[in-house]
C-alpha cells in the first residue's frame, strides 16, 4: 500500500494486499473492484500482458472502473496508456478480431475480441480555448495528468492491470460510496473547459442516482448559459441518455433547477406555476414529472428487460407544453387550456427539430402529444365502433405507446375518479381488441385497392386515384368492412358526386 503523499498515483490499493477484517470500506471496495474487473473482463489481463511485453503500462479507466464498483460493468471497456496511438494500433492488429481507428486523431483506437469492445486512448493533456468546447488535443505522459482532465471524480479512477493497483488521486471512491458527483479540478475550471459537462452531471444523476456536490450545483447555476457554446447535436445526445436513465426525473429536475433547461429545453421551466385544468396538481411542470415517472413504470412493467423507450419518455415529458400558450382564465375562477394538444404538438416539433432529433422521432413524439387527449371523449360513453377504428388508425404504430401515455396522464388524487378513468380505458382497450380480432385493425385499408379503382373508373394513375382511395378508407373506418358489391357502388357514388364520372353514366 502506498501513501498518497508519497505516490504519483494518489490513494491506491493492490489486489495482492487483500484487506482483512476491520479494513477501511474504501480499501475493501477498491480490492473488490479490481477483482471484479479481472473476473468479468479476462481480455483485460490479456491486454495487460500484451502491453507489458512491449514495455508499456495499461490501465482500465473511467466509467469502466466506476461501473465495476457499482456492479454494472458492461461489454464496453475503456483503457488508457502512455503508448502513442500508432503503437497501440500495431499492438492490437494481431490480438483483436477487429480493429478500427476512427478516433485515432484524438488518441483512441478501438478493437473487438470475444464479445468485448475495447477502446484504448493515449494519456491526454488537452487544453481548451474556452470559446468553444473543442480541445487542442495533446498527449500526456502520466496517469495522474490524464485523470485530472476528466469530468468527474467518479470517472477519474483507474486500475493498473499488471500490478493490479487501484489509482484514485481525487478520491473518486469516496464519491462513489457517498453517491456524489464532484470534479477533479474546480467545477468552474471544468465547466469553462467543456460546458457539456454540466449536461453530463444531469445525465449521471439520471443514470446513477448520484447527487451533485454543492459546489458543482452552484457552478452549474452560475454558468448555465455557457451551454450555448455546445452544438445542438451534443446536447441532444446527453438529453436522450438522461431520459433513458434509471432515474430520468432526477436528471430533468437538475436541468430545470440549475437553469440549464432555460437554454436547452425552455418549454419545461415555462410550465412551472401553470395550474392545470383539474386543479389537482401544484403546477403543470410537476404534473409532467409525475406522468414521466408513471410512463416509465408502465414501460418497465410491460417489458422488464426491454430497452428504455425514448419516444414515450419524451412524449410524457412534453405532452402538456402547449398549456402555457393556451391558458385562459374563465369566468368564475376557472382555467382552460383549449387545444393545448394541437399547440403542444407544434411546439414539440419545433423544439425537437432544434435539438436535431431524427425525423421519425420528431414525428412520433409530436403525434403522441397531439393524440394524448383524444381518449377523454370516450369517458362520456358515446364512442361508436367507427370512433374506435379512427382512434386506432390515427395512432397507427404508436398505439401501444399511446395506451401507456394516456394511462400515465391520469394523475388525479381523487381515487374514485382515477379508478373510473382506468376502467374506461380498460373498456376502450377491450373494444379495440374485439374489433381488431374481427377486422384486423392493424391493416385497415380500403376495400378496393388502387389498381381496382383505376380499372373501375377508367382513369390514369394520379390524384384522382389517391382521393378515391382516401374516401374509401374513411368509409371503411366509419362502417367497417364492405363486401365488393357495396364497395364498388360507394366508389361510383363518390365519383359521380366529385364529377369524375358524369351523373348519367352507369358503368355497372
Amino acid at each position: 500500500m502506498f501513501d498518497a503523499a508519497d505516490s504519483d498515483y494518489g490513494p491506491r490499493a493492490s489486489a495482492a494486499q487483500s484487506p482483512g477484517a476491520g479494513a477501511d470500506p474504501a480499501l475493501t471496495a477498491r480490492h473488490n473492484a479490481v477483482e471484479e474487473l479481472l473476473r468479468q473482463a479476462p481480455v483485460a489481463e490479456e491486454l495487460a500482458r500484451l502491453f507489458a511485453d512491449s514495455g508499456f503500462t495499461l490501465y482500465i479507466v473511467g466509467g469502466s472502473v466506476r461501473d465495476a464498483l457499482l456492479g454494472r460493468l458492461g461489454g464496453d471497456l475503456d483503457f488508457t496508456t502512455e503508448a502513442r496511438p500508432e503503437r497501440v494500433q500495431a499492438l492490437l492488429e494481431d490480438w483483436a478480431e477487429t480493429v478500427w481507428d476512427t478516433g485515432i486523431e484524438f488518441g483512441t483506437v478501438g478493437a473487438y475480441r470475444r464479445g468485448v469492445t475495447v477502446e484504448i486512448t493515449t494519456f491526454r493533456a488537452d487544453t481548451y480555448d474556452r470559446s468553444s468546447r473543442n480541445p487542442e488535443v495533446a498527449f500526456g505522459d502520466s496517469i495522474r495528468g490524464d485523470l485530472f482532465r476528466r469530468d468527474f471524480t467518479v470517472n477519474a479512477m483507474a486500475v493498473e492491470l499488471a500490478g493490479r493497483e487501484f489509482v484514485d488521486p481525487h478520491d473518486g471512491m469516496r464519491d462513489v460510496i457517498q453517491q456524489r458527483l464532484d470534479t477533479p479540478a474546480t467545477p468552474e475550471e471544468s465547466f469553462a473547459d467543456d460546458p457539456l459537462r454540466m449536461m453530463r452531471a444531469a445525465r449521471f444523476a439520471a443514470q446513477l442516482g448520484f447527487e451533485p456536490a454543492e459546489r458543482v450545483l452552484e457552478a452549474m447555476r452560475r454558468m448555465s448559459d455557457e451551454i450555448k457554446r455546445i452544438t445542438p447535436e451534443r446536447v441532444q445526445t446527453e438529453l436522450s441518455k438522461l431520459l433513458c436513465g434509471q432515474h430520468p426525473r432526477k436528471g430533468v429536475e437538475l436541468l430545470v433547477d440549475t437553469g440549464l433547461a432555460d437554454h436547452v429545453l425552455p418549454e419545461l421551466p415555462a410550465m412551472r406555476l401553470e395550474i392545470d385544468e383539474h386543479h389537482q396538481h401544484k403546477d403543470v411542470y410537476l404534473h409532467s414529472l409525475v406522468v414521466l415517472d408513471q410512463a416509465v413504470d408502465l414501460e418497465r412493467a410491460a417489458d422488464p428487460e426491454g430497452e428504455p423507450d425514448l419516444v414515450l419518455r419524451l412524449a410524457a415529458l412534453l405532452h402538456d407544453i402547449g398549456k402555457p400558450a393556451t391558458r385562459r382564465f374563465e369566468p368564475g375562477g376557472g382555467v382552460s387550456f383549449h387545444h393545448h394538444e394541437v399547440v403542444g404538438a407544434k411546439m414539440t416539433r419545433k423544439r425537437l427539430r432544434a435539438l436535431r432529433y431524427s425525423k421519425d422521432t420528431i414525428s412520433d413524439v409530436s403525434n403522441l402529444v397531439y393524440l394524448h387527449l383524444r381518449f377523454h371523449g370516450y369517458g362520456e360513453g358515446n364512442w361508436t365502433d367507427s370512433a374506435v377504428r379512427r382512434y386506432v388508425n390515427d395512432a397507427g404504430h404508436l398505439l401501444q405507446r399511446l395506451h401507456k401515455l394516456v394511462r400515465a396522464d391520469c394523475t388525479t388524487r381523487n381515487k374514485r375518479k382515477a379508478r373510473a378513468l382506468q376502467r374506461a380505458y380498460d373498456d376502450l382497450e377491450a373494444r379495440i381488441q374485439r374489433i381488431a380480432e374481427e377486422e384486423d385493425l392493424a391493416k385497415v385499408r380500403p376495400d378496393l385497392d388502387g389498381n381496382e379503382i383505376i380499372e373501375l373508373l377508367g382513369v390514369s394513375p394520379g390524384p384522382v386515384v389517391g382521393r378515391a382511395w382516401r374516401h374509401l378508407k374513411d368509409v371503411r373506418l366509419d362502417q367497417g368492412p364492405l363486401d365488393r358489391e357495396d364497395a364498388v357502388a360507394e366508389l361510383y357514388r363518390w365519383a359521380r358526386a366529385e364529377g369524375v364520372l358524369p351523373s348519367e353514366d352507369d358503368p355497372g
